[in-house]
């Protein structure tokens, strides 16, 4: 064999070899785990993308179609975003809710050629809180991985922690609702507006113990929380 064919070769085996890292790569099992004592999500978006797509950015402000997730829920502007940006994604895999110290079973996840996961969802009962895992970059080593994530507020409303019918739609202010049924009514509310607009790490909820009235409707005993939030365990086939 001359030199050229044992040059052309080594470059054949080397492509074959960046190639199975990545089938390697893209094949991955997810497994997302409620943290918290009181609080439920609504329908996960897991996505995976390029470097330069972002379901949020923390310290930023948040564009339209992250605030229709965090204030209702609503996780379609955000799906549409990632396919136009040729990313892949995954809708509610859980099938509906994710209650407190429950799992979503593991679930298939083929990112294609993606180099990026992120991950988000609304925390009921809040105003604008939601999860989220922003960008974080898939190993190219096979093996289980165990990320914990963060809740964070959206910065586009006021944490007034009063249950309003109606409330999941943007820039109405108030909570949606609390799947619980533990909350109470009657708060007078504990402000109109978020001072910081930006992404930021939420406070958590304050409530109170008054069912009837008080300053909040959320039972301080129930709905309250600290960082993290969900656990996430990804297993890179």
């Amino acid at each position: 064999m001359n030199k050229l064919s044992k040059i052309s070769m080594s470059l054949l085996a080397g492509s074959f070899a960046l190639a199975s890292t990545n089938v390697s790569a893209s094949d991955l099992s997810i497994e997302i785990t409620n943290l918290t004592h009181g609080i439920h999500f609504t329908p996960f978006l897991v996505a995976s993308h390029d470097g330069d797509t972002h379901l949020f950015k923390s310290g930023t402000m948040a564009s339209t179609a992250l605030q229709m997730m965090a204030e209702g829920g609503d996780i379609s502007a955000l799906s549409a975003l990632v396919t136009a940006a040729g990313g892949q994604t995954s809708e509610n895999p859980g099938a509906g809710l994710l209650a407190p110290g429950k799992i979503i079973s593991a679930f298939d996840f083929d990112t294609k050629t993606d180099m990026y996961l992120s991950l988000t969802a609304m925390l009921l009962p809040t105003n604008d809180g939601f999860a989220g895992l922003d960008s974080w970059k898939i190993p190219t080593t096979a093996g289980t991985y165990v990320v914990l994530v963060n809740a964070y507020d959206a910065g586009t409303e006021g944490n007034n922690e009063l249950i309003v019918e109606g409330a999941g739609a943007p820039n109405v202010l108030g909570i949606p609702a609390d799947p619980s049924m533990k909350s109470g009514s009657g708060g007078s509310g504990l402000t109109t507006m978020d001072e910081n607009t930006m992404i930021h790490i939420h406070r958590g909820a304050l409530g109170d113990d008054d069912a009837t009235g008080g300053k909040s409707d959320l039972n301080n005993m129930v709905h309250r929380w600290l960082n993290p939030v969900l656990k996430v365990t990804i297993v890179v086939k």
